[in-house]
């Protein structure tokens, strides 16, 4: 195995702690929550009700010890978490009386769910490249109204779905690979990173669609679907090791999940 090979699939699996990064978290990566309709504006003349506050799960108190290569990328994606917060508290203060009961949900809180997903999702692919990736970070993407209701909103919105069909299960791709030529390496990887984004997206989808379609719903619409883009993803891992060495067999063996 190349040397460069090994030095990189330690540094996947090594923790590296940060103390200037936990600082900077605690500084500047908290929940944004923030109260509308403060007496004297638009709210208050229309009834004197606020619009409430958007509340959401505190994804930085949830991250493992993050390793050096990733700490700017991490920030930058829990800053921008921030700022979707407080985009969605402007859109809340700014549509009181729009809409009829589902306007909130449908409006603002689904859409951020949406852009928080995949924000989550990019954080936890930067910790993996470098060190273990934390799983299971897909239920903090999902945030709730609280506080007064104005006309055409709720009090309070929704708890998140739970996920009653427990996460979804892969085999691991990475670890039944063989010795990859250097000049392959920057591909597999590639791809191995797109495997994790389609778990992600799978979990995802098996949060949000809880409860719907029959005893079939999930194997398939989400652990299908699934199979067939890990084996076109798996594919193309065999096919760039073998333009350089002797290419992986049975490989598609370890397309199907479970849950």
């Amino acid at each position: 195995m190349p040397a460069s090979l090994g030095r990189h699939r330690l540094s996947r699996r090594t923790k590296i702690a940060t103390a200037a990064l936990g600082l900077a978290i605690a500084a500047g990566a908290l929940v944004v929550a923030t109260t509308v309709g403060e007496p004297g504006s638009a709210n208050a003349a229309s009834g004197g009700q606020a619009a409430g506050r958007i509340t959401c799960p505190d994804v930085a108190g949830q991250l493992p010890a993050i390793p050096a290569q990733a700490q700017a990328e991490v920030q930058r994606n829990l800053d921008l978490l921030n700022t979707q917060i407080a985009e969605a508290d402007n859109r809340l203060a700014t549509s009181v009386g729009q809409g009829g009961p589902n306007f909130v949900r449908n409006a603002i809180l689904g859409p951020l769910e949406d852009k928080r997903t995949s924000t989550i999702d990019r954080i936890a692919i930067a910790i993996g490249r470098q060190g273990e990736k934390p799983r299971n970070l897909g239920g903090l993407a999902a945030c709730s109204l609280s506080g007064q209701s104005a006309p055409g909103t709720t009090s309070q919105a929704p708890p998140p779905v739970q996920n009653e069909a427990g996460q979804i299960s892969c085999p691991d791709v990475e670890s039944r690979l063989p010795a990859i030529p250097a000049q392959a390496q920057a591909e597999v990887q590639r791809n191995l990173d797109l495997l994790d984004t389609q778990i992600a997206e799978a979990n995802n989808r098996l949060v949000t669609s809880a409860g719907e379609g029959g005893p079939n719903f999930v194997q398939n619409a989400i652990l299908g679907p699934l199979e067939d883009k890990r084996v076109a993803t798996i594919n193309r891992i065999a096919t760039a090791i073998g333009r350089t060495a002797a290419k992986p067999q049975g490989l598609d063996a370890l397309a199907p999940c479970t849950r």
